[in-house]
């Protein structure tokens, strides 16, 4: 399979071509950007219409705006009512759905492939025509604030919020995705209608599908869909730039090392030991990726014998890495009794410090390439997967690369890669964070 390393804002063609798949390219007038593959044996199609904006380009004023803008454009345009864009899709037995990340918001569906013409005319319109009309962002500030409280109702939700405001405080990335329950009451609709006209315009929109398709078909449905929306489709315009790295961002953001607690109604105190990590374009990305399968990535991991296997001191334990385009944070996570939490913590401390010094075993590193592999194969049956790669090879990396090309990077990853990557971290200042009773 052709592999290409970089994809050029104008490229257009295919990217890859295997075994009855194809990916293929395109820039819509407009600066539009189509990126499909074709799957022969699926009978549906999943599609995502992709916006380079998360919470992270949030104006002081609109915090919380990316997020509420992905339940508003589910809530009317001048031809269609809420309640007939839920119809559209049910009607077909078609999902659809959309998600706020911190650097970008997608709007997605899957239906059965003869359906996708319906998938491509709503999707279009909600994202194009949205009204944000006043009584309903009024009722959206109700269900958002129910959602903000269920997240503050589960422990481990708020322990992972806590420490990316800990590990990243002072940058963007810091803050919580969805607002907080101060923001979104503050947020007002000119805050969230400057946010979608500057950001939802054609040279930002980035469209991806996979499953039975025809990429040329795509193309015809986004197309004519688009004009009537009355976007200003020019030929000849040119996509966005893809974001680049933030220095004064990533440069004003700190740890604030030591133990921060919140204390909550709860019988299980929730710990994560945990520190700056990698960008998602860093070199090093794969064998992090390695060494967090080692250290805290299934039942096999050091993390789940040694805190849980051996000792019996938590029941769900284990390791991460979030990764983004200017910064990036680690952590190790237990559940424990509260009174165990300096043991619990000492110990996941002890296995991460281990993985710097010494090189990790022949076993190990072949287990750790054998389930990311296996994970990654496995994933990418879905279509849904599928569509979603096309998104982040288009957004965050700038380039596509076949899935055999990917095994391969992670089969390349040896001990010395791991523990080298396992020390970079380690260099850094950490953090402790404590969800657990007064």
């Amino acid at each position: 399979m052709t592999v290409l390393r970089e994809i050029p804002l104008d490229f257009e063609g295919v990217l890859a071509a295997e075994s009855g798949s194809e990916v293929r390219r395109s820039v819509l007038p407009g600066g539009v950007r189509v990126l499909t593959e074709s799957m022969p044996d699926q009978r549906s199609v999943t599609i995502g219409y992709w916006v380079a904006v998360g919470s992270r380009d949030e104006s002081p004023e609109g915090y919380g705006a990316t997020h509420f803008l992905e339940h508003l454009l589910f809530k009317g345009t001048p031809t269609r009512s809420a309640m007939d864009i839920a119809v559209a899709f049910d009607r077909v037995g078609g999902e659809s759905n959309a998600g706020t990340a911190k650097e970008s918001t997608v709007y997605h569906a899957r239906v059965l492939d003869e359906d996708l013409p319906m998938a491509v005319d709503v999707l279009t319109d909600m994202v194009t025509s949205s009204l944000i009309d006043p009584d309903e962002l009024e009722t959206e500030r109700g269900v958002i604030l129910e959602e903000l409280a269920m997240d503050a109702d589960d422990p481990v939700d708020v322990a992972h919020e806590e420490l990316a405001g800990v590990v990243l405080d002072g940058h963007p990335l810091g803050r919580p995705i969805g607002g907080t329950p101060e923001t979104i009451r503050a947020v007002t609709r000119e805050h969230v209608m400057d946010h979608y006209r500057r950001w939802y315009r054609p040279d930002e929109l980035v469209i991806t599908a996979a499953g039975h398709l025809d990429h040329d078909d795509v193309c015809r449905l986004v197309l004519s869909a688009l004009q009537q929306s009355g976007w200003d489709l020019r030929r000849g315009a040119v996509p966005a730039p893809r974001r680049t790295v933030d220095t004064a961002a990533a440069a004003a953001a700190r740890v604030r090392p030591g133990v921060h607690t919140v204390e909550k109604a709860v019988e299980q105190a929730n710990v994560i030991v945990g520190g700056r990590s990698l960008s998602t374009t860093d070199p090093d990305r794969f064998a992090l990726g390695v060494m967090m399968s080692v250290l805290g990535g299934g039942m096999s991991s050091r993390l789940f014998q040694e805190v849980r296997e051996k000792r019996g001191l938590a029941y769900s334990t284990y390791a991460f890495s979030a990764g983004y385009s200017d910064a990036g944070y680690y952590g190790l996570y237990a559940g424990c009794q509260p009174e165990r939490v300096d043991e619990v913590a000492a110990l996941m401390t002890a296995e991460f410090e281990r993985m710097a010094v010494e090189e990790v075993t022949g076993e190990e590193l072949e287990r750790a390439h054998g389930q990311i592999c296996g994970g990654t194969v496995l994933g990418m049956e879905s279509t849904g997967a599928r569509m979603s790669r096309l998104g982040r090879a288009e957004l965050v990396t700038g380039e596509f690369v076949d899935l055999s090309a990917s095994l391969a990077r992670v089969r390349a990853v040896d001990a010395a890669q791991v523990r080298a990557v396992a020390a970079r971290l380690a260099e850094g200042e950490r953090a402790r964070v404590v969800v657990a009773p007064a």
